[in-house]
């Protein structure tokens, strides 16, 4: 779908041509009154969300916002302020109250905009727009539809979160006067349900969702219903295990966060300020010699797709872990010459990461996964925020099943698994073909060799 789709197609307020006279308007306006570099970024945002419960309509709600960002170089001094009014005045108004925010900020040497090598000239096309013309009525039947499912799984189905439906789109155009220039539409669509099994004290809740940039993609409400409703269910009867050390086997859509975690370490902010227990690790075994993950920007439809960076730097694809050895960090301009070294495109974030074993097979799935687990923990979810960045101690409060012999043998509740990253990562023992897309992260279930457990 066009990039460029004109307002009335899209149900946008304003064309890509407007945003782009009102971004070449702000940085005309800084250089007039002495700027030395400057850019600006137009955006609109637009969508519809809605929630129901126990069958009746609870929330519409409809979100539209618009902004002009613009961000002012005095030499090393940088200064950033933005609007919500388009006129004429405001634009002139908000470069310059970012100008005279640059004027009382301190000089930093690594502040600027990109070198003229690292702006990205060509911008794939990576159909990321599909706007979705939902009705509120249409969108309301459809979760309704997905509760139905979960509630009429079970008569011990006795409740219900809710469940919603969101249709996102958005568009943007940014540039700056080192030479770029570029912008796109892209849309995210989403459907979930929260059902809840049993009674009194024993109730359980789960949870699922779907979400796509092209809401065709979507899987089936009633498919949606019912796999949270089966989820919840397995979870009735849970109990306390005693405090014991074992193998602990991730959920996928728990897996995408340890990848999460990896990318916290080695992001530029962490590296430079020195707060991560990565520190210095380019060109060092950090995973065993059976793990690679891969970025690759450019993927179609992917959640974690754009053709350039927040700065306008070129993205590509590349290794950031190759056999277990760091390949590559998550830098922006700004962290890499803090660290002197050179931007990776990752201003905003990283870009469809996967993280793979060399030892999966096609066969590898979530009953093989248990059956390599053998005795121990298979955690679905995950509580708090006990992740200690610096020394890569790791502490969360956790749900999910004991596995005796590679079967599931009960669900277990109120438990804290314990570990510390940097043995994690190096005790993956092995990655499911389970893969799970989690926005810009795709991993199947991981096996940690051990971990603590701590029960009753």
């Amino acid at each position: 779908m066009n990039n460029n789709a004109s307002p009335a197609s899209s149900g946008f307020s304003y064309s890509r041509d407007f945003f782009e006279e009102l971004v070449d308007a702000a940085l005309a306006h800084a250089k007039k009154i002495g700027a030395t570099d400057a850019g600006a970024e137009a955006s609109e945002g637009c969508g519809l969300s809605v929630s129901v419960r126990k069958g009746e309509l609870e929330n519409v709600e409809r979100n539209r916002d618009k902004s002009l960002g613009v961000t002012v170089y005095l030499g090393q001094r940088r200064g950033n302020a933005s609007t919500s009014d388009f006129s004429q005045a405001a634009i002139e108004q908000t470069v310059q109250a970012a100008y005279d925010i640059a004027r009382f900020t301190a000089s930093d040497p690594t502040a600027g905009l990109p070198d003229a090598q690292d702006i990205a000239t060509e911008h794939p096309e990576l159909d990321l727009f599909h706007p979705w013309t939902v009705t509120a009525e249409e969108a309301a039947q459809l979760a309704l539809q997905c509760e139905a499912a979960a509630l009429g799984t079970s008569r011990l189905i006795t409740n219900s979160e809710g469940a919603g439906v969101s249709a996102q789109q958005s568009h943007f155009f940014s540039a700056h006067t080192r030479g770029f220039r570029g912008g796109y539409a892209s849309s995210r669509h989403s459907l979930s349900v929260a059902p809840i099994a049993g009674k009194g004290s024993g109730m359980q809740r789960d949870a699922w969702y779907s979400s796509m940039r092209d809401a065709r993609e979507l899987a089936s409400a009633q498919a949606v219903g019912r796999y949270a409703a089966e989820r919840a269910l397995s979870r009735l009867n849970s109990r306390k295990i005693a405090t014991t050390e074992c193998p602990v086997l991730f959920e996928s859509p728990l897996a995408a966060g340890l990848l999460g975690a990896y990318v916290q370490a080695t992001s530029g902010g962490s590296l430079y300020r020195k707060s991560t227990f990565l520190l210095d690790s380019l060109g060092q075994q950090v995973f065993p010699a059976h793990i690679d993950i891969t970025e690759d920007p450019h993927v179609r439809k992917g959640k974690g797709s754009c053709p350039f960076d927040e700065e306008g730097v070129v993205t590509r694809a590349r290794k950031v872990v190759d056999a277990g050895v760091v390949g590559g960090y998550f830098l922006s301009t700004y962290s890499a010459r803090k660290l002197g070294m050179r931007t990776t495109g990752n201003a905003g974030g990283s870009h469809n990461l996967c993280l793979t074993s060399r030892q999966t097979r096609p066969g590898d799935n979530l009953d093989a996964m248990l059956r390599k687990l053998g005795t121990g923990l298979f955690v679905t979810e995950l509580m708090g925020q006990g992740v200690n960045y610096v020394t890569g101690d790791y502490s969360r409060g956790a749900s999910g099943y004991w596995v005796e012999k590679g079967r599931i043998a009960f669900p277990v509740e109120e438990i804290t698994i314990a570990g510390n990253l940097k043995d994690m990562f190096l005790g993956i023992e092995a990655i499911g073909a389970d893969t799970y897309n989690y926005g810009a992260k795709t991993v199947g279930s991981i096996l940690i060799k051990r971990m603590k457990i701590a029960g009753s």
